[in-house]
């Protein structure tokens, strides 16, 4: 008997070229007359788009495009400012995760009397306030579809999650029109991202069949695309795979989550500001060479959805997957060094130890990772 399984899953998705603007069309429908837009800078004209469509569907749009790199708790706070002021009562994140997570804190903020540090952790928030729907224009995190929005705590140097079913947007969109302006690094950067996603959801303490089939096909559509994604932007059907890819990465969140990799990599953005994806992926051969000790059977079908052919040794077969994530990375150009990102051995103990406060995670992880495991990892990774 397999464990007990909640999915809490987006009532609405609509995937093809041109989804973007049924987004009005439903936003409407809920009998919203304000919506905020949020979404960053270089994708704006994306959001003045969407906001001539909600016009002409009765809806007035109001763009916040403010939510630039990873998302700060300063960020949160504005945007906050933004919804309570122009009185919306519906939500559009539109963008990146980092958009995306924003906008579902201020969806489930907005009119409340809690505040982020009253709902950072693991089912603390127990409602959302407006009607949510995001729009991914990146092909990584996937959080059109999770329960989960991350933002950095300045203070603390060091990313907090917020989980809860309260987060998963009523509506998404997956427009591959909308990711064919990706410049290159953030196709590679959000692609090695959501296969991180993949490979920790189904190599975890916690996996089960039903998630193993949307991470093993996660994992066979990046291996597939990603390369032609980055060399051939306009590429449709690659782009497409990528965004499918990335959605099935974010429906394995809510009931699996990932594990040791995203727990080692947040204070590589928390402190040094490096983007997830990229350390994520620099991360991941390293965690991987560490777990497969204990639990070389499932990365031997990792190795095996990333194109290895089997060799019969599960071991060996989960090192030929290593090597060929490796060759992914080094193909799309990830550095693949904490080095190469300007990050010294005497950072690492202090790394290391922040780390550790992410048990939310590293319980997930098939071998348990003390702070001595945690430090020889980001060694071996220097």
């Amino acid at each position: 008997m397999q464990r007990s399984l909640d999915l809490y899953q987006v009532p609405c998705v609509r995937v093809g070229a041109g989804v973007l603007m049924q987004c009005a069309t439903d936003c409407a429908a809920t009998g919203a007359r304000r919506a905020l837009i949020l979404t960053s800078t270089p994708i704006a004209q994306l959001a003045e788009r969407l906001a001539g469509a909600l016009r002409e569907a009765g809806v007035e749009p109001v763009i916040h495009a403010e939510v630039d790199g990873e998302p700060t708790r300063r960020d949160l706070a504005n945007a906050l400012a933004v919804a309570a002021n122009s009185q919306v009562d519906f939500v559009i994140g539109l963008g990146g995760g980092s958009a995306m997570d924003v906008a579902k804190l201020v969806a489930a903020l907005h009119g409340s009397a809690h505040d982020f540090d009253e709902i950072a952790g693991n089912a603390l928030l127990l409602t959302r306030g407006l009607p949510l729907a995001c729009i991914p224009t990146t092909a990584g995190t996937g959080s059109e579809v999770t329960p989960i929005a991350v933002i950095e705590d300045e203070e603390a140097e060091l990313k907090k999650g917020v989980v809860s079913r309260h987060l998963v947007p009523d509506f998404a969109y997956l427009d591959a029109q909308l990711t064919c302006s990706m410049p290159r690094g953030v196709t590679a950067s959000t692609g090695l991202d959501a296969l991180t996603h993949c490979i920790e959801a189904y190599a975890n303490r916690h996996s089960h069949p039903l998630v193993d089939c949307w991470a093993l096909e996660g994992i066979r559509l990046i291996a597939a695309n990603l390369e032609r994604a980055c060399e051939q932007p306009d590429d449709l059907a690659a782009r497409e795979a990528m965004l499918i890819a990335s959605h099935l990465g974010g429906m394995c969140l809510g009931p699996v989550n990932t594990a040791a990799v995203h727990a080692l990599a947040y204070p590589l953005g928390g402190e040094f500001h490096i983007a997830h994806g990229v350390a994520n992926s620099l991360l991941l051969p390293h965690v991987i060479r560490f777990n497969a000790q204990h639990e070389a059977g499932r990365y031997a079908a990792v190795a095996t959805a990333l194109g290895v052919i089997p060799g019969g040794d599960p071991h060996g077969d989960a090192m030929a997957g290593v090597a060929e994530i490796e060759r992914l990375s080094a193909a799309v150009g990830i550095d693949r060094r904490l080095s190469d990102l300007g990050i010294g051995a005497n950072a690492l103990p202090k790394m290391a130890a922040a780390a550790m406060s992410v048990q939310r995670l590293l319980k997930n992880n098939p071998r348990t990772v003390s702070e001595a495991d945690a430090l020889a990892i980001y060694e071996a990774a220097l």
